[in-house]
C-alpha cells in the first residue's frame, strides 16, 4: 500500500512514531476507523508483515480500496487475528478493546484474587485436570484465606476441571476452590474450600529476597516473578542490600516469571554483572523495511547494552531456577547472560518466547498521545526478535536446564527455604557438597496451563516508549 502510506515510512518508524496518510479523497468511515487502526499498525510493525499478503505494502491502491477490505470484517478482533501468521509461529500478538485493561497487566495489575496456581492432567486423563497452588501473592484476599503453596484443588464452585471449562470456571470474579488430597498422583476431594474474590491488586514481582550463609558462601536468593519497570528502583534495593552483605553466590528464581520489560530484563542483567556496562547484551530484529531503516540510520536502536550507575555483583556465574513457566524476558537475560558468564540453569526446560512486543494505540503517531477518543482498542502485536550479542535467539522450542529437576507434587518444599528441591540444589552446586540431585520420574508431570498464561499480556516481553 505504498501510495496509501504517504508519509515517509523511515521517518515514522524512527522512535516509534509512524503516521500513515491517505493520499486520495476518500475518508476512514466511523465504523471502520478501529479496523483502519488495526491494519495500519500491523502493516508498519508487525514482525511476520512480509509473510502476510493481506498486509503487503502494494495490497491496496488506495484508501476506498482498503476501506471495502476492511467492510468483509465484522470485529476488529476478527481483522486483526485474520492478518496473523499461523498461531503455531505467533502464538502471543494480542489485541484488547480497552487500553486500561493493557497497560494494567503489563505492569502487573491486574483483577486477581492472589492465588497464582498452576494446571496438570490427572493421572491417565487428557481432558481430566486439577490445579495446584504455586504461591500467594502479599495483600490479596488470598492471603487473608486458608489456602498455601502446595494444596491441590480440583474443581471450582463443585464442578471438575477439565481442559474445556477451567478458563470459564477460573474467570469468574469470586468462586470457591474445592480442595483435594494429593496421594502419589490419585486426586482425593478432602471436603474442603476456599472462597476467593478478585480485586485490583498491583503484583510485586519481588516475592522473596533472602542471604543464606553457609560456610564461606553467602548466597543471595532472589524469587522475581515479573519484569515489571515500576519495581526497577526496588529491584535496585534488594541488589543493594546483597552487595551490603557481601554475596558471593546468586540465586535467581525465575521459574514463575513469565517476562516483561525488556529494559528491565537488561538492568537485572546489569546488576547480576556489573563488569560489562556498555556492551552489548541483546540485539533487537524487526520486520524487513524497520530492520533496513534502523540499520542504515540509527543502528543504535536496536541495541540494548548493559547499564551503569546500578547496585552490581559482578558474579561471573549465576545460578537461574527455571520450568515451564519460564517465558520472554526471563529467558532473555538467560540466553544473553551466556556469552558473558557462565549461567547454571536448575529445573525445566522454558516456555520458548524469544519475540517482543510495543503497545499500539490509535492515535497519528501510534503512541497514547492524542489518541483517538471514540474508543479504547489498542494491540500489542509481535513486532521484534530478540538475540544475543553473537546473534543467537533460536530458542523457541525452550531453553533447556543444566540440571534438570521438575517441581513435584509429593515433595513442593517452602519458597525460599534452603530444603526446598530447587534452591537446594543450587546450594549443594555452589558448595560443592557432591550430594546427587534428587530422583524425577523419567517422565515427569509437565503443567499444561497456569494463572499467567491465561492472560496472555501476562507472558509478554515488551518495549517501552519513552
Amino acid at each position: 500500500m505504498k501510495k496509501l502510506c504517504k508519509t515517509a515510512l523511515w521517518l515514522c518508524l524512527l522512535a516509534f512514531t509512524v503516521s500513515c496518510t491517505d493520499n486520495d479523497d476518500n475518508p476512514v468511515p466511523a465504523s471502520l476507523e478501529v479496523k483502519d487502526f488495526v491494519w495500519k499498525g500491523m502493516n508498519l510493525y508487525y514482525l511476520w508483515q512480509a509473510d502476510v499478503p493481506d498486509l503487503a505494502d502494494d495490497r491496496f491502491a488506495n484508501q476506498s480500496q482498503l476501506n471495502t477490505f476492511l467492510e468483509g470484517f465484522e470485529e476488529p478482533n476478527t481483522l486483526f487475528n485474520a492478518l496473523r501468521v499461523d498461531t503455531s509461529i505467533d502464538r502471543f500478538s494480542v489485541i484488547y478493546s480497552d487500553y486500561s485493561i493493557l497497560e494494567g497487566a503489563l505492569s502487573g495489575n491486574t483483577l486477581n484474587n492472589g492465588m497464582d496456581f498452576a494446571l496438570r492432567y490427572k493421572p491417565g486423563s487428557s481432558t481430566d485436570i486439577y490445579g495446584w497452588v504455586r504461591y500467594i501473592i502479599p495483600n490479596s484476599d488470598a492471603a487473608t484465606k486458608p489456602i498455601q503453596r502446595g494444596d491441590i484443588f480440583y474443581a471450582i464452585n463443585g464442578t471438575p476441571l477439565t481442559v474445556d471449562n477451567y478458563r470459564s470456571l477460573l474467570a469468574n470474579e469470586t468462586y470457591t476452590v474445592n480442595l483435594a488430597n494429593y496421594d502419589g498422583g490419585n486426586i482425593t476431594p478432602s471436603g474442603e474450600s476456599v472462597s476467593l474474590t478478585k480485586t485490583a491488586l498491583a503484583e510485586n514481582p519481588i516475592l522473596l529476597n533472602t542471604v543464606i550463609t553457609n560456610g564461606s558462601h553467602k548466597i543471595g536468593y532472589l524469587m522475581y516473578n515479573g519484569f515489571y519497570s515500576n519495581y526497577d528502583n526496588q529491584l535496585n534495593t534488594v541488589f543493594g542490600s546483597f552487595q551490603s552483605q557481601n554475596v558471593t553466590d546468586l540465586v535467581l528464581d525465575l521459574r514463575y516469571n513469565s517476562g516483561g520489560s525488556i529494559s528491565t530484563a537488561t538492568k537485572l542483567a546489569s546488576m547480576i554483572t556489573g563488569q560489562f556496562t556498555g556492551q552489548l547484551f541483546a540485539k533487537q530484529q524487526w520486520n524487513a523495511k524497520a530492520q533496513n531503516y534502523y540499520e542504515n540510520n540509527n543502528p543504535g536502536s536496536l541495541e540494548n547494552r548493559f547499564v551503569g550507575n546500578l547496585n552490581s555483583l559482578n558474579l561471573n556465574k549465576v545460578y537461574i531456577l527455571t520450568s515451564s513457566a519460564t517465558a520472554s524476558a526471563s529467558e532473555l537475560v538467560i540466553n544473553c547472560l551466556k556469552p558473558y558468564i557462565t549461567v547454571v540453569q536448575i529445573g525445566t526446560t522454558t516456555t520458548g518466547k524469544n519475540v517482543g512486543s510495543i503497545t499500539l494505540y490509535d492515535s497519528p503517531t501510534f503512541a497514547k498521545q492524542n489518541v483517538n477518543p471514540r474508543h479504547k482498542y489498542a494491540m500489542q502485536p509481535i513486532v521484534l526478535k530478540i538475540v544475543d550479542k553473537n546473534g543467537f535467539g533460536d530458542y523457541t522450542a525452550g531453553i533447556t536446564p543444566t540440571t534438570t529437576l521438575p517441581e513435584s507434587m509429593d515433595d513442593l518444599g517452602v519458597l525460599g527455604n534452603p530444603s526446598e528441591p530447587l534452591l537446594n540444589a543450587a546450594i549443594n552446586q555452589i558448595i560443592g557438597s557432591g550430594r546427587p540431585t534428587p530422583p524425577r520420574p523419567s517422565q515427569p508431570e509437565r503443567d499444561f496451563a497456569d494463572a499467567k498464561t491465561m492472560s496472555p499480556l501476562r507472558t509478554e516481553m515488551y518495549i517501552e516508549r519513552k
